[in-house]
């Protein structure tokens, strides 16, 4: 056996030899989300690992993928038994003051308005006819801008479509700060971006300890289905506002957040294999997501709108946008956008009312699909 053909049989047996069309694709996406991630800091936490997640599954005849054995198929048990997600809630809960919330529960209309592109898409997914009345609600909570919460729909109503609506929620909710000023600054005046908000009130002890409970025990009465997600979210909340249970909340925010963060991004990215995340269904998931989040933050600035009139010019629209659940980023869109009318404006703290209604609301949404739909 001569040198040469040494080294033909090395290359015929490298993945350079068994790379495909679909893989060379997915790692250009997986580069561009890597850029977007570390270069515009677009989501960063999540989008690069999701991102090295995709690169990974598609490295040829490596068998990284989420399905296909390995350590990677071990973290992504922690999504098909919905773990992931429920953990990820509570440290979101941990980190969340619902003060803002507490303190103007008219947040609350807000963020359901800002759920208007969840219901949108649903039904435009059904309109396509790609999509079974379960896959289309799984897709249609894109909308609500929250990852964990389209995974654990996406999950139980969709599983084979988890990859792409993963992909998109969390790629859409890293470019919220392109995505929502265009749709901010059609819908409202200069006058209507300049208002000036006046200061909240603040909240007790007591309200912020009742209200966690109150709305876990309400909401899931109502839907039983939301259960695992808010009970999770207002556990670690709870361990925030209680006093009681530092160690347990510094946890909470900080290193099991982190660690979970990490699985689950890598797990979902690994998910987007190039044969199977290629496809028409796909495309068209990544079409109305991007549509969900547009008619989400139409809803709820066009509700800001209302509001500011029925106010006499109290409410800034602006904070309307922030119900989309993204935290704290849409409520930071907002904030930046009413500086720019009017420099003395401080609008972080109203729009962190709507953005956790949003939270809440979006999970209300994936409780009523689940009821509906779940076989």
């Amino acid at each position: 056996m001569n040198f040469f053909t040494v080294l033909e049989r090395i290359f015929q047996q490298s993945g350079f030899a068994a790379i495909t069309w679909q893989q060379a694709v997915m790692m250009v996406v997986s580069f561009v989300l890597m850029y977007l991630a570390i270069k515009k800091q677009f989501e960063p936490l999540l989008l690069l690992p999701i991102a090295f997640g995709i690169f990974l599954a598609n490295l040829p005849l490596a068998n990284m993928g989420a399905e296909e054995g390995g350590v990677i198929s071990m973290l992504y048990q922690g999504i098909k038994g919905d773990l992931f997600p429920c953990l990820i809630f509570m440290g979101v809960g941990a980190m969340t003051d619902f003060a803002p919330l507490i303190a103007n529960p008219v947040s609350l209309l807000l963020g359901a308005s800002a759920q208007l592109g969840v219901y949108c898409a649903f039904l435009l997914a059904l309109a396509t006819g790609l999509f079974t009345p379960g896959q289309a609600a799984a897709i249609g909570i894109i909308g609500g801008a929250d990852g964990p919460t389209s995974i654990y729909l996406a999950n139980n109503l969709a599983p084979d479509l988890v990859a792409p609506i993963a992909v998109a929620a969390y790629s859409y909710m890293a470019l919220i700060p392109l995505i929502q000023p265009p749709i901010m600054r059609v819908l409202t005046t200069k006058k209507e971006r300049a208002i000036k908000m006046g200061q909240l009130r603040k909240v007790s002890k007591v309200e912020k300890i009742i209200f966690p409970i109150f709305v876990v025990l309400f909401c899931s009465l109502l839907l039983p289905d939301v259960a695992p997600l808010l009970g999770m979210l207002m556990l670690g909340n709870l361990f925030r506002e209680s006093g009681v249970v530092e160690r347990l909340s510094d946890v909470a925010q900080n290193a099991l957040c982190n660690i979970v963060t990490i699985f689950l991004g890598l797990s979902v990215g690994a998910t987007a294999n190039g044969e199977l995340f290629l496809r028409t269904q796909t495309l068209a998931i990544i079409a109305m997501g991007l549509l969900a989040f547009g008619f989400s933050t139409a809803g709820g600035v066009l509700f800001g709108k209302l509001l500011c009139h029925l106010t006499h010019g109290k409410i800034n629209p602006l904070i309307g946008s922030a119900g989309v659940s993204a935290v704290p980023m849409a409520a930071r869109v907002s904030q930046v956008e009413g500086r720019k009318y009017n420099p003395t404006n401080f609008l972080l703290m109203h729009a962190m009312g709507p953005n956790v209604a949003g939270v809440i609301g979006t999970a209300m949404a994936a409780g009523y699909f689940l009821t509906v739909f779940k076989v």
